[in-house]
Protein backbone atom coordinates (compact mmCIF):
# COMPACT_ATOMS: atom_id res chain seq x y z
CA UNK A 1 0.00 0.00 0.00
CA UNK A 2 1.57 3.23 -1.12
CA UNK A 3 1.17 6.63 0.53
CA UNK A 4 -0.75 7.75 -2.55
CA UNK A 5 -3.29 4.98 -2.05
CA UNK A 6 -3.74 5.94 1.59
CA UNK A 7 -4.24 9.58 0.62
CA UNK A 8 -6.79 8.60 -2.05
CA UNK A 9 -8.78 6.47 0.41
CA UNK A 10 -8.69 9.30 2.93
CA UNK A 11 -9.80 11.83 0.32
CA UNK A 12 -12.71 9.62 -0.71
CA UNK A 13 -13.73 9.12 2.92
CA UNK A 14 -13.76 12.88 3.54
CA UNK A 15 -15.71 13.43 0.33
CA UNK A 16 -18.34 10.86 1.35
CA UNK A 17 -18.59 12.43 4.80
CA UNK A 18 -19.13 15.90 3.34
CA UNK A 19 -21.69 14.75 0.77
CA UNK A 20 -23.66 12.72 3.31
CA UNK A 21 -23.68 15.41 5.99
CA UNK A 22 -24.36 18.34 3.63
CA UNK A 23 -28.18 18.10 3.45
CA UNK A 24 -28.63 18.18 7.21
CA UNK A 25 -26.01 20.86 7.78
CA UNK A 26 -27.38 23.12 5.05
CA UNK A 27 -30.92 22.71 6.34
CA UNK A 28 -29.80 23.59 9.88
CA UNK A 29 -27.91 26.60 8.51
CA UNK A 30 -30.95 27.92 6.62
CA UNK A 31 -33.32 27.35 9.54
CA UNK A 32 -30.87 28.95 11.96
CA UNK A 33 -30.56 31.99 9.70
CA UNK A 34 -34.33 32.36 9.36
CA UNK A 35 -34.88 32.01 13.10
CA UNK A 36 -32.06 34.46 13.83
CA UNK A 37 -33.62 37.04 11.53
CA UNK A 38 -36.98 36.45 13.22
CA UNK A 39 -35.40 36.87 16.67
CA UNK A 40 -33.62 40.04 15.62
CA UNK A 41 -36.82 41.49 14.18
CA UNK A 42 -38.91 40.68 17.24
CA UNK A 43 -36.16 41.08 19.86
CA UNK A 44 -37.18 37.71 21.24
CA UNK A 45 -34.02 36.00 22.50
CA UNK A 46 -34.91 32.52 23.60
CA UNK A 47 -32.44 29.65 23.29
CA UNK A 48 -35.09 27.01 22.65
CA UNK A 49 -36.41 29.06 19.75
CA UNK A 50 -33.15 28.26 17.94
CA UNK A 51 -32.87 24.64 19.05
CA UNK A 52 -36.33 23.21 18.41
CA UNK A 53 -36.77 24.27 14.75
CA UNK A 54 -33.27 23.05 13.90
CA UNK A 55 -33.96 19.72 15.58
CA UNK A 56 -37.27 19.26 13.76
CA UNK A 57 -35.74 20.27 10.43
CA UNK A 58 -32.80 17.90 10.80
CA UNK A 59 -35.18 15.10 11.75
CA UNK A 60 -37.29 15.75 8.63
CA UNK A 61 -34.22 15.91 6.40
CA UNK A 62 -33.01 12.64 7.92
CA UNK A 63 -36.36 11.02 7.12
CA UNK A 64 -36.39 12.38 3.55
CA UNK A 65 -32.71 11.99 2.64
CA UNK A 66 -31.87 9.12 4.98
CA UNK A 67 -32.31 6.32 2.43
CA UNK A 68 -30.13 8.18 -0.08
CA UNK A 69 -27.49 8.88 2.57
CA UNK A 70 -27.45 5.24 3.65
CA UNK A 71 -27.21 4.04 0.04
CA UNK A 72 -24.35 6.47 -0.68
CA UNK A 73 -22.38 5.25 2.35
CA UNK A 74 -23.14 1.60 1.57
CA UNK A 75 -21.90 2.02 -2.01
CA UNK A 76 -18.68 3.61 -0.78
CA UNK A 77 -18.07 0.86 1.77
CA UNK A 78 -18.76 -1.86 -0.82
CA UNK A 79 -16.31 -0.23 -3.27
CA UNK A 80 -13.75 0.04 -0.48
CA UNK A 81 -14.14 -3.62 0.54
CA UNK A 82 -14.02 -4.80 -3.08
CA UNK A 83 -10.79 -2.90 -3.64
CA UNK A 84 -8.99 -4.57 -0.72
CA UNK A 85 -7.35 -7.27 -2.91
CA UNK A 86 -5.95 -4.62 -5.27
CA UNK A 87 -4.80 -2.45 -2.38
CA UNK A 88 -3.03 -5.27 -0.54
CA UNK A 89 -1.73 -7.13 -3.59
Amino acid sequence: MTPGTVMEIGRQAIEVTLVVSAPMLLAALVVGLVVSIFQAATQLNEATLQFVPKLVTMFLILILAGPWMLQYMTDYIQRLFQSIPQIIG
